[in-house]
């Protein structure tokens, strides 16, 4: 699974959000908010991780038990792929 191209991690100030670029800004109009759980778990995306790899990781970088923290990646998938952000 992998973020679809034209999607970019920013940082301003406090805030992470992704915003489209290129072609991708034609269909996307807008901005995503990340917290810092959305920011690893979008970076790890970019590199191509699945839904299981993403809920180790996260159960492994966060104090959140690996059921808890399959159910928030699954989620977080899930919307990714409402707003057509995954490849």
């Amino acid at each position: 699974m992998k973020i679809k191209e034209g999607f970019m991690l920013r940082q301003v100030g406090e805030q992470t959000i992704v915003v489209a670029v290129g072609s991708a800004s034609r269909d996307f109009n807008g901005i995503i908010r990340l917290n810092s759980v959305g920011k690893f778990l979008w970076e790890a995306l970019s590199e191509g991780a699945e839904a299981d790899e993403l809920a180790t990781k996260l159960s492994g970088t966060y104090d959140v038990d690996e059921a808890t923290a399959k159910a928030d990646v699954l989620e977080f998938i899930d919307k990714l792929k409402g707003a057509d952000l995954l490849a």
